[in-house]
């Protein structure tokens, strides 16, 4: 039962509910900092824009984590209830993600601002917080949720795969740390988690895609105010690209010219195969989206999910073309762009008016 406090005036006031979900307006804004920063077209003012998402996410962390405390102080029943719900649990993974985020941010907009050394050293905590609790969203919320919860396909949505996320954007946050570190054992350890990290996002995201295909392929989408989870299905495509191309950049500071060329090679292969599926969920993700809002799609905080994915689409679109060079990643970076900003500002409005009429912070029923 939630608890309640009474004010003077003797009217009843309900703590606000602060679900993890929150953190994904940390990655929804923290990404646009650092797609605008790796944009290979750089128009005047694109290096104002990158500072100014930088520090309005890193003001939107504060923020969150200040309202996730007093949530679990004033409600801690509530709040420890969290990670038993069948939905609520997945969005943990958004934690360690906005951590990252704002670390990676910092490292490559915000050092202009603080000084690079203070920018690597929050870089450096915040990524080796961020894939510690990855690795542990990753392994415990789907085994908990999924393999002895014995989900069913008929449950599936995007959101299972948030916290399998993690570790593929630890493995592109280590790509970037990397090249910032001089060389010796710690620019090889961050390298080398990063590439184990790549590699347990993999097989972790594998068989919930396959789940969610199978899900999909009934014609049965859940809820309206669920359907922008779909375009989760977005995130581990677009961020495992950024992740191949970047690690593939980095890796020959630290490795034989061999294992460098294999690690190039594969990060083209894997890079054009998974950006043409992403490329092809977009067209799917956009079509049921359209469909759901003519029929109603009710506000939610879900609709963040039109932000980070579409973002990790954007740098995988721009990390494949400073791979190859090819002038089509340049276009679909400037338009996935676009698209991700004028997402960015319909869902930080409507969140904006949520938090002030207080329906975002009511405890669902």
């Amino acid at each position: 039962m939630t608890t309640m406090t009474v004010r003077p005036t003797g009217v009843r006031v309900r703590p606000a509910y602060f679900p993890p979900n929150w953190f994904a307006a940390v990655m929804g804004t923290g990404i646009i900092a650092i797609a605008a920063h790796g944009l290979p077209w750089q128009p005047a003012g694109m290096s104002v824009v990158a500072v100014g998402f930088w520090l309005l996410a890193c003001i939107v962390f504060v923020s969150v984590v200040a309202a996730t405390t007093v949530h679990w102080m004033a409600d801690p029943e509530t709040a420890r209830g969290h990670h038993a719900h069948h939905v609520v649990a997945h969005f943990y993974g958004a934690v360690p993600m906005a951590i990252m985020t704002v670390g990676t941010s910092t490292l490559v907009v915000g050092a202009g601002i603080v000084g690079r050394d203070l920018a690597l050293g929050v870089d450096v905590v915040c990524w080796i917080v961020g894939t510690l609790g990855g690795v542990v969203t990753a392994l415990v919320i789907p085994y908990r949720h999924l393999i002895v919860g014995r989900a069913r396909v008929d449950d599936a949505f995007g959101g299972w795969l948030m916290p399998v996320v993690p570790p593929m954007v630890s493995a592109s946050a280590a790509a970037i740390l990397s090249g910032q570190l001089g060389a010796g054992w710690a620019r090889d350890l961050v390298l080398g988690v990063g590439c184990v990290m790549f590699g347990l996002a993999v097989l972790a995201a594998a068989p919930i895609l396959v789940a969610l295909a199978r899900r999909f392929r009934t014609g049965e989408h859940g809820a309206a105010h669920m359907m922008p989870t779909w375009w989760i299905v977005l995130g581990p495509l677009g961020q495992s690209v950024t992740a191949a191309c970047l690690l593939a950049h980095v890796v020959p500071h630290a490795a034989s010219a061999p294992v460098a060329g294999a690690v190039y090679e594969f990060a083209v292969a894997y890079g054009l195969v998974v950006w043409a599926v992403a490329t092809l969920w977009i067209g799917v993700a956009a079509r049921i989206t359209l469909r759901t809002a003519r029929a109603g799609m009710p506000f939610a905080m879900t609709w963040w999910s039109f932000t980070f994915p579409v973002g990790t689409y954007v740098t995988g679109s721009s990390a494949l073309m400073l791979t190859l060079g090819w002038p089509v990643f340049e276009v679909a970076a400037i338009v996935g762009f676009s698209v991700l900003v004028a997402a960015w500002l319909v869902v930080a409005v409507r969140t904006a008016r949520g938090v002030v009429s207080g329906e975002l912070l009511r405890l669902p029923a």
